[in-house]
């Protein structure tokens, strides 16, 4: 967060995090997403409102996560091209 330069251009990021992370507040997350979207950076963010510190709290979420993890990097990355 304190070594983003908006001047810059970063590849494209996907945040997650969950509301209810007890050991790093979503609030981290949330404000360097804020930053560099205010930047116009490429930025996904998602943030799910059960789970805790891994994000998901069952085995639906877990893959739900993934797959939105499986999209990005799918959307992104070019392929064949």
């Amino acid at each position: 967060y304190h070594l983003f330069d908006p001047a810059q251009t970063y590849p494209p990021v996907l945040f997650t995090t969950s509301t209810r992370d007890d050991r790093v507040h979503p609030a981290h997350a949330r404000k360097l997403a804020a930053r560099m979207i205010a930047a116009n950076q490429d930025v996904t963010y998602y943030e799910n409102i059960e789970g805790g510190h891994g994000g998901a709290a069952d085995n639906a979420q877990s893959a739900y996560m993934k797959a939105l993890v499986y999209r990005f990097l799918w959307e992104r990355l070019s392929v064949g091209g």
